[in-house]
């Protein structure tokens, strides 16, 4: 089959598309035919050797999230990997994959399950979001930051959707989302992909019993953190990522998810964003405009 390999830790150019061995599906696993593959942050991370994969997953091949049909039966899937998606084919647990909702082509589908994941299991699972709460949101136009305000909105929750550029503030903007915040501002929940930067705006702004989402660290994983901030507001601070966790853990968020959000989408409530859609031959390219922070919304790989 064909795949996307990392030849070596670099830049772009460290890409190439070469001839790998089919995977062999191991017990409750099923073999995909991958037609379309999300492009995330952590890809690039893993190209410059900075994020590598897990034991057991390909070292060289990047994705964490498909969208294809399974082989043998023809049914229309999409899911999230440890990685190895961005190939023709992948061996993925059966509990893992999401049915794609009807009359959703490929490419919207791999779109969803990194994002939507990320996002459910930010504000859900980690920050115990309810209606009629603040939701603000760094680097609110990426994938997950889209996700994460769509989401809530959809949850019933007023959104700060917050971005560096102009241009990105202005598409937010036209979503309907807020995307200033006010001096005097205080948010039941934040979703951070940015990190050290935010981190005192952050704690500023968090209402009492507030509760800090750490997605990302964009600007840097170190702060000097004030304690008696956190003690006084009753404030909570919790991490997550989905890539190191164990299968078991994964299966239980897809569950959670498919009962939760994914009618969302069967329904027409939820549409994921795409900014651009790029042949797997042009993967360097991608990598290069993700890196220039270019795309608002989701890259998608064809293959």
């Amino acid at each position: 089959m064909r795949a996307l390999t990392i030849s070596r830790p670099g830049g772009p150019e460290v890409l190439a598309i070469r001839d790998v061995p089919d995977p062999a599906p191991a017990a409750q696993e099923v073999l995909v035919r991958v037609r379309a593959a999300g492009l995330n942050r952590a890809d690039l991370l893993q190209r410059r050797g900075l994020y590598p994969p897990p034991p057991g997953v390909p070292q060289d091949i990047p994705g964490l999230e498909f969208a294809g049909e399974i082989e043998g039966t023809g049914r229309r899937v999409m899911g999230i990997v440890a990685g190895g998606a961005q190939a023709e084919r992948l061996a993925v647990h059966e509990a893992m994959c999401l049915p794609v909702p009807p009359g959703m082509g490929f490419t919207d589908a791999a779109a969803i399950p990194e994002a939507y994941l990320t996002a459910y299991d930010a504000l859900f699972e980690r920050a115990h979001l309810v209606r009629g709460e603040t939701v603000l949101i760094h680097a609110a136009a990426s994938g997950v930051g889209l996700a994460a305000a769509a989401i809530a909105e959809a949850s019933g929750c007023r959104v700060i959707a917050l971005s560096r550029t102009d241009a990105k503030r202005r598409r937010l903007a036209e979503l309907g989302y807020e995307t200033a915040l006010d001096p005097s501002a205080a948010v039941d929940v934040v979703i951070d992909f940015v990190g050290a930067a935010t981190w005192g705006l952050n704690l500023e702004h968090l209402a009492p019993k507030g509760r800090l989402v750490l997605v990302g660290t964009l600007s840097g994983g170190r702060v000097e953190a004030d304690l008696h901030v956190l003690m006084a507001k009753r404030l909570t601070v919790v991490g997550t990522v989905l890539r190191s966790r164990p299968v078991e853990e994964k299966i239980a968020l897809a569950r959670g998810f498919s009962r939760a959000i994914l009618p969302l989408f069967e329904g027409g409530r939820l549409r994921p964003i795409v900014d651009r859609v790029v042949p797997l031959s042009e993967a360097a390219a991608a990598h290069a405009a993700m890196e220039r922070n270019e795309n608002f919304g989701k890259i998608v790989l064809t293959l």
